[in-house]
């Protein structure tokens, strides 16, 4: 019987240079991996693959050295144990993302639940190339957004509520951006200069700041053999429903109009900025 290679790539089963042998992409959302399901890939390694993982770029496993005559009795075992093949080639690859506020002093979003979410609505979902997502919980920008075809970046929007205020100066000094000054005895934010790191309502000892979360979204990034960072060309967004429609409207934009084996940026790029800027700030304010 012919093998397909191309459905077994797909599943996430990649050749590998050795005759039959196969390395297995995981699927793995935001690096999260539990227990019980780490036992299950240990076991899986041991048994059929070379007796050990690798940990890819993208916060993925694979399992290396799968012999083509055992794919069914790992994807049986996985399964068992909770696990799924990941996917390769024209689709949406696994969601990455750091651990958020979840965990992180410096977090501002809780960048896992975002990550399954995302997961749940786009992973594996057939496009004309590969499309990646990337969630990172703040400023310092761990997860490094901009990489991605979309990127969703946490901040904090903040106001400053004066009969809170002790006068204290902290806000002032930790702002590396320099968007907080002192006039009069008074705090000034300049909302130009604010970049939504939250660091002035982390460290104020009073909460004498309103915090109101939400999503900094960057598009059409690429790390390969073309290097291009995402770009912002929307304000932040603090709703949850109005994240999905800006997404959805630049996904649906890529699989419109991109020619098969297109990147997002390039599609965007010969189809005309100006046209994917219009739609998506339509989907933002509309």
């Amino acid at each position: 019987m012919a093998v397909d290679y191309g459905v077994l790539k797909k599943g996430g089963f990649m050749r590998q240079k050795q005759k039959n042998c196969f390395s297995l992409r995981l699927k793995v959302v935001g690096g999260h991996l539990d227990a019980e399901q780490l036992k299950t890939i240990a076991e899986v390694a041991e048994e059929y693959g070379g007796g050990y993982v690798y940990l890819t770029s993208r916060q993925g496993v694979e399992i290396p050295f799968i012999k083509l005559d055992q794919i069914d009795e790992v994807k049986e075992k996985l399964e068992e144990g909770n696990c799924q093949p990941g996917v390769c080639g024209a689709r949406v690859r696994t969601v990455t993302s750091c651990q958020g506020k979840a965990i992180c002093p410096s977090g501002c979003i809780d960048t896992y639940a975002l990550a399954k979410e995302l997961s749940e609505r786009f992973f594996a979902m057939d496009l004309p190339h590969k499309f990646k997502f990337g969630v990172t919980g703040c400023q310092n920008n761990c997860l490094k957004a901009e990489e991605n075809d979309i990127g969703v970046k946490g901040g904090i929007e903040v106001k400053w509520i004066e009969d809170k205020c002790i006068s204290c100066g902290v806000c002032e000094k930790i702002c590396r951006s320099k968007a907080i000054a002192t006039e009069e005895g008074k705090i000034v934010l300049d909302e130009a200069k604010c970049n939504y790191c939250g660091r002035c309502t982390k460290a104020c000892p009073v909460d004498a700041w309103e915090n109101d979360e939400g999503y900094i979204l960057s598009f059409g990034g690429l790390f390969g053999n073309t290097i291009r960072k995402g770009e912002e060309i929307i304000p932040i967004i603090h709703s949850k429903e109005k994240l999905f429609k800006v997404i959805d409207t630049a996904v649906d934009f890529f699989k419109r109009y991109a020619n098969s084996g297109e990147r997002f940026s390039f599609t965007v790029e010969r189809i005309g900025k100006d046209k994917f800027v219009s739609e998506i700030k339509e989907a933002y304010y509309g």
